[in-house]
């Protein structure tokens, strides 16, 4: 009889056994299928895209204001090629005058002296090979020494006007790359912030739509108070800044200089043409203009710069205010002046 109880007891905890063993198994199974799925990531929050977002379009302006001054590097080079390549066809036409001359010369002794026929071969070809004659070089020396020396001299001006006009092509050719490499790095941070945002649900993207258009309603408004309230007087500055403070609420456009459209340089580089003064489109080059000015003493249309290496330029208003044109997605405003615009550095202000 005990043997018998004993014998269901050992069964019952048998089976009891196999069913938490089987349970065992079916959550290992279970752990196992949920760590082959892909975590689930949470979606970024719609302030957290907006920043991102204006980051990338701040790092585009970067790029368009570096594309500004490789720009005018190679319209630089391409009017000095120009010039060196005018006058090299000017000095080969002298070279080819004196060429004319020698082989005359030539021509002449040759009926004269039986000399010409050397003198017509070595000057066709190379100066320097004819007068390694003896027999020639006293001969030329003495009665066509002017003649050899335009030769030779037109013909060093030539070959040393070739080898600059070669380096200028190079030079020119390494600023047109970093042209298209600017402009590519610009045109390549607008595109992720665009996938940026087009992996935003509809309603996030409608509702960071609606945030970023009363944000920059905000701004235009204050911007166009400041403006009209602005009186100034006749001093270049002062002129300066009332073009620009007229074209608050016009849309930002890399490389654009007017009439409706600006970025930050073609916005001061056509203020103060305004005022009679003439600035490359292009902030790193328009620092070197003008008188510097300290932090502390900067007045009403001293031009401001930001970033290492520079890549805005601003207007200093008055009040602690700066008008701008600031970069894709925004308008020409008014904000505050301070020693950080984002996170561009202050790193200068000039007096025109």
């Amino acid at each position: 009889m005990n043997i018998l109880k004993f014998s269901k007891r050992h069964k019952s905890k048998a089976r009891q056994g196999s069913k938490f063993t089987w349970a065992i198994q079916l959550l290992c199974l279970a752990l196992a299928f949920s760590l082959m799925q892909p975590l689930a990531v949470a979606a970024p929050s719609v302030a957290t895209v907006q920043r991102q977002v204006d980051q990338l379009r701040t790092v585009a302006a970067e790029k368009y204001e570096a594309a500004n001054e490789a720009t005018i590097r190679i319209a630089g080079l391409e009017k000095e090629t120009r010039i060196l390549e005018s006058r090299e066809a000017v000095i080969r036409k002298d070279l080819a005058a004196a060429s004319a001359v020698i082989e005359k010369i030539a021509r002449d002794n040759y009926m004269a002296s039986g000399l010409g026929q050397t003198l017509t071969l070595v000057f066709s070809a190379d100066p320097s090979q004819y007068l390694s004659d003896a027999s020639v070089l006293g001969y030329v020396s003495t009665n066509y020494a002017r003649q050899l020396r335009e030769y030779s001299t037109n013909k060093q001006r030539v070959e040393a006007s070739q080898l600059r006009v070669s380096e200028k092509t190079a030079l020119l050719k390494k600023e047109k790359t970093v042209l298209n490499q600017e402009v590519e790095k610009a045109k390549s941070a607008l595109a992720k912030a665009e996938r940026i945002l087009n992996s935003l649900k509809k309603e996030d993207r409608a509702k960071l739509v609606k945030k970023e258009s009363v944000r920059e309603k905000k701004i235009l408004k204050s911007s166009q108070k400041f403006a009209r309230s602005y009186r100034g007087d006749n001093t270049r500055g002062s002129i300066a800044l009332k073009f620009a403070l007229s074209q608050v609420g016009d849309v930002y456009v890399w490389a654009a200089a007017g009439p409706t459209r600006w970025d930050c340089s073609g916005l001061t580089m056509r203020s103060f043409q305004k005022a009679g003064v003439s600035l490359p489109h292009s902030s790193r080059i328009q620092i070197r203009y003008g008188k510097s000015v300290s932090f502390s003493s900067v007045k009403p249309g001293d031009l401001l710069f930001f970033g290492k290496p520079i890549s805005h330029v601003s207007i200093y208003m008055g009040g602690g205010k700066m008008v701008q044109a600031p970069r894709p997605g925004k308008k020409v405003e008014v904000v505050n002046f301070t020693r950080m615009f984002g996170y561009k550095p202050f790193v200068g202000a000039r007096r025109l």
